[in-house]
């Protein structure tokens, strides 16, 4: 090979490498400091870029995206003397490289080191409870000190954020029974808050519980009074008509007794002898009280002779008229098939209510107790009683065991409330006459009659026997 071509060969290899070094590429993103001679002349941006062969020299690319740079977790001393790992990480973004290769040398370890500085400056007037709810505060301090701090170097922190803070294990037990402790209290308390609720639940429910059966045990009062006040009208009514209903068969039975009686016609010894019998009944008892007195049993007999109507004296006997005259007592026309009814009116309308709230001096109310109506009165029987008194000459004549007996004198006139018997019912008939002669004597099976009751009276007409003297009275 000649020397020409050798030297030609040379001259291409040359501009080849020259050629290399003139043109440069800057990808997208990247910046590049471009230095003629060691001075700075410019900055290449991303694109096609063309040096001074020998004379230009471009420096390493710069990243203009925003960058995340994460450092290992930092102890760090709280203001309660504790010491707690904090785990950082940065995000930041390189704004002027030319500040970022000139101004400092490694940027990357420049933050780096700020940032721990600043965090435990931050953290150091802070305690454990306040760095440990304080983050966002944290971030915004750090963010704010590193920003300012690494402006002049052409480097924007974006932010800043604290991944953890440990403390030591120490207190992470403490602070585990801590929580541990708050829970049990707060479980606690809640527990006694549900057992309150339900303690008041089951206290309303047992009022109104008692308040219900309180209301019906007053119902079941009301009602079972009810039914009790309409059970005594109801046998009240009953008992009343079931008196009427005898008094009726009674007085039925007295006239149908008088009218027997008068249709026999009796005599005067049947009666005396009848009356006889029944004197021991009336003897009977400790309550009663009998004056037997022998000399007046003829006046007695004489009595009821003329009660049955002797002749020549007083007229037919009253149990003819009786039979005769009338065709039927009051008491067969009465109806007492109303008074049976149980549909009766409210409580506070029926007669019974209305007569107890009236008063008893009221002489209406006493009206209205009796059952009769305005303008009606009472048909009150009038008791007398007037004892027969004998004379000087007769209380002589009397053995000693009769002057004793008398009627008593505490018991008095008869109570003035009585008054006198209705006038409608005037004297008894006049028309009576006396027995009919065929009655006789009694018969002969009776016998005499007792000896206390001493000899029968002889009939009407005869003369009296001598009555024997009687001692005086001691």
């Amino acid at each position: 090979m000649t020397p020409g071509i050798i030297a030609a060969v040379i001259i291409v290899v040359v501009l080849l490498v020259a050629l290399g070094r003139m043109v440069r590429i800057v990808p997208q993103a990247r910046a590049a400091v471009v230095e003629r001679l060691g001075r700075y002349v410019r900055t290449a941006t991303p694109g096609l870029t063309l040096l001074l062969p020998f004379v230009d020299r471009m420096r390493p690319l710069i990243d203009l995206r925003e960058q995340v740079v994460s450092f290992p977790p930092q102890p760090v001393i709280t203001s309660d003397n504790l010491t707690v790992a904090i785990d950082s990480v940065i995000y930041f973004q390189v704004t002027d490289p030319r500040a970022a290769t000139y101004e400092i040398q490694n940027y990357i370890q420049a933050v780096e080191q700020l940032t721990i500085t600043t965090l435990r400056n931050v953290v150091g007037s802070l305690n454990l409870e306040q760095a440990l709810t304080s983050r966002d505060e944290i971030n915004t301090k750090l963010r704010g000190v590193l920003d300012e701090a690494t402006g002049p170097w052409g480097i924007r922190v974006a932010r800043v954020e604290i991944k953890a803070i440990d403390p030591p294990p120490s207190i992470q037990d403490a602070m585990e029974q801590q929580m541990r402790a708050d829970r049990n209290k707060r479980a606690i308390i809640l527990t006694a808050e549900g057992q309150r609720e339900s303690a008041i639940k089951t206290a309303e429910g047992q009022k109104a519980a008692q308040i219900l059966g309180a209301e019906g045990q007053k119902q079941a009062a009301i009602l079972a009074a009810e039914a009790e006040r309409q059970s005594r009208i109801l046998r009240a009514e009953g008992d009343r008509a079931a008196r009427y209903l005898t008094a009726q068969g009674q007085a039925k039975a007295v006239e149908t007794t008088f009218a027997a009686i008068h249709a026999a016609r009796p005599d005067p010894a049947l009666l005396a002898y009848q009356y006889l019998q029944t004197l021991p009944q009336i003897a009977q008892g400790d309550a009663n009280k009998v004056w037997v007195i022998p000399s007046e049993f003829s006046k007695a007999l004489e009595g009821l002779a003329k009660l049955g109507g002797a002749e020549g004296t007083d007229g037919p006997s009253w149990l003819q008229a009786t039979a005769t005259e009338g065709s039927g007592s009051q008491a067969e026309s009465l109806d007492a098939s109303t008074w049976f009814d149980s549909n009766l009116p409210p409580a506070h309308e029926q007669p019974e209510a209305v007569n107890l709230r009236a008063s008893d001096n009221d002489p209406e109310s006493i009206l209205a107790h009796a059952g009769l109506g305005p303008g009606e009165l009472p048909i009150t029987p009038t008791v007398t009683f007037e004892p027969e008194v004998p004379d000087a000459e007769e209380a002589a004549e009397l053995p000693p065991d009769a002057q004793r007996y008398g009627p008593a004198q505490e018991y008095g006139a008869p109570p003035q409330q009585y008054g006198a018997p209705p006038q409608q019912y005037g004297a008894p008939p006049q028309q009576y006459g006396a027995p009919p002669e065929q009655y006789g004597a009694p018969p002969e099976q009776y016998g005499a009659p007792p000896q206390q009751y001493g000899a029968p009276p002889p009939p009407p007409g005869a003369p009296q026997p001598p009555q024997p003297p009687r001692p005086p009275q001691q």
